[in-house]
């Protein structure tokens, strides 16, 4: 088995795939005609946006919009980049909301933390040394 796909539900499919373009330079690989689902190119797994009403309806009690959300929810995407400054300030001129600006962690690693415009928490990060 392989993780093949990360899937979040958003307000908006189409907006998110711009943002993620935007400001990380991944190419939009799908989106259906319905714009309720829609793909990105990022490697060796898909990043997926799906429409709120699918969530909805795919989960009987409904779930958690992150969109909506106060707080991020307790799951993130991380997205490596040797320059997590120079990303960090691009997310940022595309949308996003600064949560924790770059930091250099114990282990060497560089994180920055933002939230995209629909929720979704996302770090970016320099690669873990071995």
């Amino acid at each position: 088995m392989k993780l093949g796909y990360v899937i979040t539900y958003v307000p908006d499919v189409e907006a998110s795939l711009g943002f993620f373009t935007r400001a990380f330079g991944f190419e939009r690989r799908f989106l259906h005609e319905s714009g309720t689902y829609g793909e990105l190119s990022t490697g060796e797994i898909t990043l997926a946006f799906a429409a709120h009403a699918l969530g909805d309806g795919n989960f009987a009690g409904g779930h958690v919009h992150a969109d909506a959300s106060p707080q991020p929810l307790g799951m993130e995407i991380a997205i490596v980049t040797d320059d997590v400054p120079a990303a960090h300030a691009q997310a940022i001129r595309h949308g996003a909301r600064e949560l924790s600006p770059p930091a250099q962690k114990p282990w060497g690693q560089t994180v920055s933390y933002v939230r995209a415009p629909d929720g979704l928490l996302i770090e970016i990060c320099t690669p873990v040394s071995a």
